[in-house]
């Protein structure tokens, strides 16, 4: 019945129209340019935000800021912001940049992510692409502006107004047994030889992040969640062979779908303290991981840790960059 759900969701019942203003609150989105990232970054400038769109080129942001400017007046305000996940070594310096404009972040939408690559390809670092963008990357970005979206939550007068938000996928289907395969004569997630097992693997662990987030910083006010945006026509797909994109693009729906999902765990007020490190599924509603990864969410003496193993490998590899 979850995948059911997933797969053919009821309409969304948050949508731009119910997204208050926004004047004077600040936003980050990675992958702002394109896709899903431009419909959210688009709607929150329409409600007076500040919102920085992350990408990896300030030629990409800036067309789209461009383009979201022409199209849609707003009180508010968009800036760039040059990094790329999948090098670790320009995120810190897009963090101070961010950090010595800005003295607020409100939400911050880990939405960036790459799909259908091969397990040859890379990051900077050596490791496998999609692990390296969807996860290690975002994983960084979050740490690094912990300090200020700690500040930003201690003035807030109610709880869950500070939020971080992790784009995952529907792990239902397709995901390796635990989420993350641990492989012990590395020390570190394995290598699989199909794409789309690393792929899904690197989702299991966007998820494991919010959840691991949400423990660390619950009491400083912040509200942490992952979530399955929906299934969705975006660039994301532009790795994967063109049948299979063809086939997508007369099933799947627009990004905007995507955008309420994610608009819905960044604001909603029906998020509340009790769902703090959950899972959001299409097209805005609180779900439930599979039952082999809830297991990795509790602690080693009730279920197998290795959620909080995922995140102190996280952050031993990216130590070097903080």
């Amino acid at each position: 019945m979850s995948q059911f759900t997933q797969l053919f969701p009821s309409c969304p019942k948050f949508t731009d129209k119910d997204v208050p203003d926004q004047i004077g609150k600040v936003f980050i989105v990675t992958g702002g340019a394109s896709g899903v990232g431009f419909e959210v970054s688009r709607i929150l400038y329409e409600k007076n935000a500040t919102v920085y769109i992350a990408a990896r080129t300030e030629s990409k942001a800036g067309k789209a800021i461009n383009n979201i400017k022409q199209r849609y007046g707003s009180n508010g305000r968009l800036e760039s912001l040059v990094l790329d996940l999948a090098n670790p070594a320009t995120i810190k310096p897009a963090v101070e940049s961010f950090t010595s404009k800005e003295q607020r972040l409100d939400v911050l939408f880990n939405n960036a992510g790459v799909m259908g690559t091969s397990p040859n390809e890379k990051t900077i670092q050596g490791y496998e692409l999609q692990m390296g963008t969807n996860a290690l990357g975002p994983f960084l970005l979050t740490k690094l502006l912990e300090p200020i979206l700690i500040r930003t939550a201690a003035r807030q007068t109610s709880f869950g107004n500070v939020r971080i938000v992790w784009v995952s996928s529907m792990l239902d289907i397709g995901t390796p047994k635990g989420g993350v395969v641990w492989d012990a004569q590395t020390d570190e997630p394995a290598l699989h030889v199909n794409m789309m097992a690393n792929y899904m693997q690197s989702k299991a662990g966007v998820t494991f992040l919010g959840h691991e987030f949400a423990k660390r910083l619950s009491d400083k006010g912040i509200i942490s969640m992952s979530l399955h945006p929906g299934m969705l026509k975006t660039e994301l797909q532009r790795n994967m062979p063109a049948p299979v994109r063809a086939a997508m693009g007369m099933v799947f729906k627009g990004p905007i779908y995507g955008a309420y999902t994610e608009l819905f765990a960044g604001l909603s007020c029906d998020i509340t303290a009790r769902d703090n490190g959950g899972y959001i599924i299409p097209w805005g509603r609180i779900g439930s991981v599979p039952g082999h990864m809830a297991e990795g969410m509790r602690s080693e003496e009730e279920g197998t840790g290795l959620s909080e193993k995922f995140y102190n490998w996280c952050e031993e590899t990216m130590r070097p960059y903080q």
